[in-house]
């Protein structure tokens, strides 16, 4: 149904009201807001599909008789993965800093547990440090994956550039 003006002319399509979150600056941002991912439960089917993709065929992934061998409890779900469940656009962030947004600037992370198949991840960003640069700003967060039994199985870091208002 086409809405209707006061003055009874069609009122004006405008795709900015199309936003998930309303759009925010870097001046907007807070040390200490926390952006979370929903939670996933890994599938063999997840890790085969990552093995495909990534061309990584070393059988700890995928071989379970391997992986017992060699001190596993089951196959090791890919580092790279693990990783990939921080991307940014896992959460909402990208959408609240779309419109400012330039660039991903580097990320570091450290695997600290093994994941296997069946094991739910929670990864959540928390924004640690605001620099402003001139017409732009980094934030940088933290990137943190914990699994089902609260253990913290990746730790890392996230830098992204904005442009400031």
């Amino acid at each position: 149904m086409t809405q209707l003006r006061p003055d009874a002319t069609p009122a004006a399509f405008d795709p900015a009201a199309f936003s998930v979150v309303p759009p925010r600056t870097f001046e907007d941002l807070r040390v200490g807001e926390v952006f979370r991912a929903p939670s996933r439960t890994l599938t063999d089917a997840h890790a085969a599909a990552f093995q495909t993709v990534s061309a990584d065929n070393h059988p700890i992934h995928y071989d379970a008789e391997f992986a017992r061998r060699h001190g596993h409890s089951a196959p090791v779900v890919h580092g790279l993965q693990v990783l990939a469940f921080t991307a940014p656009g896992a959460t909402l962030f990208p959408h609240h800093i779309g419109e400012v947004f330039v660039s991903f600037l580097e990320l570091s992370c450290e695997f600290l547990a093994e994941v296997h198949a069946g094991d739910t991840l929670y990864p959540a960003l928390t924004v640690t440090a605001l620099e402003p640069r001139g017409d732009n700003g980094v934030v940088t967060t933290a990137a943190t994956v914990h699994n089902q039994h609260g253990e913290l199985v990746l730790s890392g870091q996230h830098k992204y550039l904005l442009r400031r208002s």
